[in-house]
């Protein structure tokens, strides 16, 4: 792969980051216009129709065998519906601030359970990087709770966080064989029927709030649904096979802060030093106790090493 290349994938992995950083923002306008679970369902539904849709074009379809089925049921239910289900509940009990710099804890909360059930090696440096990242939860926390100095909406939005980081690791033990772009379609599109399900029992009159959204809302919701959700991960699963799953790893860390910049842009929402703060030490944090750094210097040691002994036996 020429470095030419190599900068598309990266642009492509930057795109797709950005999209979910932003999604926060475009999910927190929805669940305060519509019942949240309720349009949840129908995001998620419109996002594994497209997800359908490109892998149709692309030949990828096919039906699963009843193994990967159970994979795909488990897979969902943490990745699709427990996912949602906290982040639509929890946005609209927090900022978009914190929510997005919350989710950011995504890689390390994966790199926790992937010790425990992977049995993936724990050094040094990723202890000091979950201290380091919990701290900058801590931080952005403190300043939007209530008597106990939590609210709510933050720790559903960390249930959010830690349903698909148990998803990644059911993903990563159990499919060996499916496709992982054809199993987020199916994943998607099972998961918002069960949300729906739910919607009908935790909101009644959802449905009626459909009536509420604006042209521009719906434009949002076709964002949020087709862009972020649909293209966004299958862009992503595709950089991966192209640059490695630690490279591209590194471009999360960009995700809380899209989140932060969406929201003041986009909703004013004001950002303090405290929210700042928050977003370096879980970059710094993320980045060590997810074990992206020590694999990247590794790798770089590695790539100079054989470059150097190429030159010497030319």
């Amino acid at each position: 792969m020429n470095k030419a290349q190599n900068h598309l994938y990266h642009l492509l992995i930057i795109f797709a980051v950005a999209s979910w950083g932003l999604n926060v923002i475009a999910t927190k306008i929805l669940v305060t216009t519509f019942s949240p679970i309720t349009i949840t369902a129908f995001r998620i539904l419109t996002a594994g129709i497209s997800v359908f849709i490109i892998l149709f074009f692309f030949k990828k379809l096919r039906i699963p065998t009843g193994k990967e089925f159970v994979y795909i049921l488990f897979g969902g239910f943490f990745n699709v519906v427990g996912h949602h289900y906290f982040l639509s509940l929890g946005l609209t009990e927090t900022s978009a601030a914190n929510g997005g710099l919350i989710l950011g804890l995504g890689p390390i909360l994966t790199a926790i359970l992937a010790f425990f059930f992977l049995g993936s090696k724990v050094t040094l440096f990723r202890i000091i990087g979950i201290i380091i990242a919990f701290t900058g939860v801590s931080f952005i926390v403190k300043t939007s709770g209530n008597v106990s100095g939590v609210s709510i909406g933050d720790v559903f939005v960390f249930l959010s966080i830690l349903s698909q980081a148990i998803s990644f690791i059911i993903i990563k033990k159990s499919s060996t064989t499916l496709d992982p772009r054809l199993m987020t379609g199916y994943m998607l599109v099972i998961g918002s029927f069960i949300l729906f399900i739910i919607s009908l029992i935790k909101e009644p009159d959802g449905l009626e709030t459909l009536s509420n959204g604006s042209f521009g809302v719906w434009g949002i919701f076709l964002a949020s649904a087709i862009i972020a959700t649909a293209l966004g991960h299958m862009i992503y699963n595709y950089a991966i096979e192209k640059v490695g799953v630690t490279e591209a790893a590194i471009f999360l860390n960009l995700t809380p802060f899209f989140s932060l910049v969406g929201a003041a842009l986009f909703i004013g929402e004001k950002i303090a030093f405290v929210h700042i703060i928050g977003f370096v030490l879980i970059v710094i944090g993320v980045s060590l106790g997810s074990g992206t750094i020590e694999v990247w210097i590794i790798t770089t040691n590695q790539k100079r090493k054989m470059h150097y002994l190429k030159k010497r036996d030319t």
